[in-house]
């Protein structure tokens, strides 16, 4: 059995341009310093990464990791959230998805396509380089603005978007695959991959891939009302990746899961640090344990009260409170014999 990794932080809430969280180097001080062993690197982020560079020179990669090993730190992995998002985009969305990309890119939808898909690629290789075995993103969505039924949809609209969405993704999981590099898809709304019928879609689509697996994060599936410890037991032998994050739903006799186009404090489901939900953490961690989930458990602070250094500070005693270390023996082998075939057979009436 496999003893859970951790705690690492998701360090894409926390750069900015004020130190300590302006530099790599700097961050990596800051977040060593509240007793965090890896980050998760956001690939976009220049202040942290140079994603072409990571892909292209592993004296670079080196210099990455010698920097965090410095501090007592470790990648635990690279993310591509904002590019993954804009492998699939639907028109309707082309506005406010345009900011993720490059500026020489915006306002083409065709060649912001193109340049997300490159940067996947890159994303592989620097993974690769650094030493990793799984990689953090978004599945992007053709369909989202479909997700309710009303109008009628179309017969085959769905179907005919989940076609295309494999059929992007299909190479970007073959280069993952030469790599040796896992794609964990963080399901989430406003994904195509938002829960795990829609995932079922897409594996089928590409072939049941061994590179298209799961981000797991239960967040998620507080707000939208889906089991998250039975999405465990159905999804465990694809989830290679975990954000640790906590979230509540209290619904009223005004809104529900939709929200009411209310800001996030006002809504009946929100995020919240950790500890200050409704996610019961001690049966997730104990799944994961149960299913020899080996891989980081990374903090991904979202909450729409708690300032989020303190929720930072807190997160890292949360998680490591949390992480079960696995037993290495039965707890009843003291009173167990030697095996006895013979023995065994007498106590079953066999001769």
């Amino acid at each position: 059995m496999k003893t859970i990794q951790g705690p690492a932080i998701f360090l894409a809430q926390f750069v900015g341009d004020a130190a300590p969280f302006n530099s790599l180097d700097a961050i990596a001080g800051w977040a060593a310093g509240l007793g965090y062993k890896a980050v998760q690197i956001p690939s976009w982020d220049s202040r942290l990464i140079d994603l072409q560079r990571a892909a292209e020179s592993q004296t670079y990669c080196d210099e990455i990791t010698g920097t965090l090993a410095a501090h007592g730190l470790v990648i635990s992995e690279l993310s591509s959230h904002l590019q993954g998002q804009l492998v699939a985009v639907h028109p309707a969305y082309d506005a406010g998805f345009d900011g993720f990309a490059a500026p020489e890119v915006r306002g083409n939808p065709q060649a912001r396509q193109q340049w997300a898909v490159a940067q996947l690629h890159l994303a592989a290789r620097a993974s690769q380089r650094l030493g990793l075995k799984a990689h953090a993103t978004f599945s992007g969505a053709l369909a989202w603005p479909y997700f309710y039924s009303w109008p009628p949809r179309p017969a085959g609209l769905i179907e005919e978007a989940f076609d295309e969405l494999a059929r992007r993704w299909k190479p970007i999981l073959d280069a993952f695959d030469a790599a040796g590099v896992d794609v964990g898809y963080e399901i989430h709304p406003g994904e195509d991959l938002h829960d795990g019928v829609s995932y079922e879609m897409f594996l089928e689509r590409v072939g049941n891939h061994p590179r298209a697996n799961l981000l797991y994060d239960p967040s998620h599936f507080v707000l939208q009302q889906l089991d998250y410890l039975a999405y465990i037991d159905h999804y465990h032998e694809r989830i290679k990746l975990f954000h640790v994050k906590d979230a509540e739903f209290n619904p009223s006799g005004k809104q529900g899961v939709y929200g009411g186009f209310q800001s996030w404090i006002n809504r009946a489901g929100r995020f919240r640090s950790l500890g200050d939900g409704q996610v019961d953490f001690g049966a997730v961690f104990s799944k994961m344990a149960q299913y020899d989930f080996g891989g980081w458990a990374v903090l991904e602070w979202e909450c729409c009260l708690k300032h989020p250094e303190d929720g930072a500070r807190e997160g890292a005693q949360f998680i490591a409170e949390h992480i079960i270390r696995v037993a290495d023996r039965a707890f009843d082998d003291f009173a167990a014999g030697e095996v006895d075939r013979e023995g065994n057979r007498r106590m079953l009436g066999l001769r």
